[in-house]
């Protein structure tokens, strides 16, 4: 009997010295499992947090969580996240002469702090209207303002044909050789107003310039 113990003590060992190997083993694959998962888990959240393949800041305003890639903003200093009184972007349009591309400064902020252009034709501009009217882009109407209340220099182009016309205030170049710029305010999505400056001269898109800008605002929750 003792022989036959002594016969099977190895056996058992070893035996157990397996056992014990498979149960390290097993938390061994367990353990990297989790790591596995947790690490498909950030790729997930990242993928999530992209917008083209770049990484996006959340930016709360007018009560909307805006999705903004870094590289849309105009300032260093407003690529953080968290609630805005307002955001200023940047965005390289096709709005150029031959389809070169125009950047379009871009402002966003609460409905409460903007009143629409097309509004403002009515209310305002109109009753500041110069009797002549200018040539400018096919299809736009323009009307210089009378110099005062701070309109001297300053041309209003819309759309005289549309039920929600395109308007536009541009001021004329402070300097020899420099762009006039533009002014165009809309309404976004709920809460939330675009005020949009541009070179005078991207008027002469102005059919694509609305599409384009709500097509962009609309990736990032804008509208």
């Amino acid at each position: 009997m003792a022989g036959h113990a002594e016969a099977h003590g190895p056996h058992r060992s070893s035996l157990g010295f397996n056992l014990a190997a498979l149960a390290v083993l097993m938390a061994l694959l367990g353990l990297g499992a989790a790591y596995l998962l947790d690490a498909a888990g950030r790729g997930a959240r990242t993928q999530l947090h992209r917008l083209d393949a770049e990484t996006t800041l959340t930016r709360t305003l007018g009560g909307a969580d805006l999705e903004i890639p870094r590289s849309w903003f105009r300032y260093d200093e407003q690529r953080i996240e968290g609630f805005a009184k307002q955001v200023e972007l940047r965005l390289d349009l096709p709005l150029g002469r031959a389809g070169s591309t125009e950047a379009i400064d871009v402002t966003l902020v609460p409905r409460s702090r903007a009143r629409p252009s097309a509004a403002l034709l009515d209310g305002v501009y109109l009753h500041q209207f110069l009797p002549e009217q200018l040539d400018g882009p096919p299809g736009l109407v323009g009307k210089p303002l009378a110099p005062t209340e701070g309109y001297e220099h300053e041309t209003v182009w819309y759309d005289a044909l549309s039920a929600e016309p395109f308007v536009a205030k541009c001021a004329s170049a402070v300097t020899r050789g420099a762009a006039g710029q533009c002014l165009r305010t809309v309404y976004l999505g709920p809460g939330i107003a675009a005020i949009y400056a541009f070179p005078e001269a991207v008027l002469a898109h102005w059919r694509e310039f609305d599409p384009l800008l709500r097509d962009r605002l609309k990736q990032i929750g804008a509208l």
